[in-house]
């Protein structure tokens, strides 16, 4: 087995259709994983599965709402009816621009059903599995706005926040029945997700520079970079590893 390897785990990767979770799918392709791939975005969610198994990969895409309990509970029995999942990989995510001011109860209650209720219910549907087999792998993706707040993203934070301790939670409460459970806290990464965000700001060229400034290394991070991160959380090779939130934010939050 290669150094980082991946053969023969299976993991499913939430919001793989583009950005963060597309990287990690193609990287841990190229590790030797076979891939459950979900999104809410089937024809993009085709599209990356369709060009990981052109490149030899073993791959399939559901399509999936992850806010919705029942169909996460039916998915994971339909995964697990194939075999037992490895690893699960909750990197999907939506964010929102606002002071509390400026957001409304609405917008909290849509961020929190992805990313919090969203990685609660794979979680939820998948770790008896884990357990029965006394082994499994969660990396969740948090994001620096949930370890220090950012300005202007009061129900992102809110969610993120959450993420980082449903993350130590769970490898707290399942660490001596086999489960290793981290989140991954990357600073801007250079996605769709962002570009978007950006749209909504009323100059995005000056709001770009000043994303990209937050970094003390004054650029936004390539998905490929944060990929690399999960993967070694995928890995055997991070077997003592549990219960982190991993920072990688280009220097965000190493001071001002």
């Amino acid at each position: 087995m290669s150094r980082f390897g991946l053969e023969g785990k299976r993991i499913l990767i939430t919001g793989a259709a583009a950005g963060i979770g597309e990287a990690i799918a193609r990287n841990f392709s190229e590790a030797g994983a076979r891939l459950i791939l979900v999104d809410i975005d089937e024809e993009n969610g085709n599209r990356v599965a369709g060009a990981i198994e052109r490149d030899g990969g073993l791959v399939q895409f559901r399509r999936l709402d992850i806010g919705d309990e029942p169909k996460c509970r039916r998915v994971a029995a339909a995964v697990q009816d194939q075999g037992p999942l490895d690893v699960l990989v909750n990197n999907a995510g939506i964010g929102c621009v606002g002071t509390l001011l400026e957001t409304e109860g609405d917008d909290l209650d849509r961020l929190y059903r992805v990313n919090v209720r969203g990685a609660f219910n794979l979680c939820k549907a998948f770790l008896p599995g884990m357990i029965e087999r006394g082994r499994g792998n969660i990396i969740n993706l948090a994001s620096i706005g949930g370890v220090v707040a950012v300005r202007d993203r009061l129900a992102y934070c809110v969610s993120k926040f959450a993420v980082v301790g449903l993350t130590k939670s769970i490898a707290l409460d399942h660490a001596r029945q086999g489960i290793r459970c981290n989140c991954i806290c990357p600073g801007r990464v250079e996605t769709p997700f962002v570009a978007a965000r950006l749209k909504e700001y009323a100059d995005p060229v000056t709001a770009r520079r000043e994303m990209e400034a937050t970094q003390a290394l004054g650029r936004m991070a390539r998905p490929e970079e944060i990929a690399c991160a999960a993967r070694y959380l995928a890995s055997d090779e991070s077997a003592f590893v549990t219960g982190t939130d991993f920072v990688i934010d280009g220097g965000w939050s190493a001071g001002k």
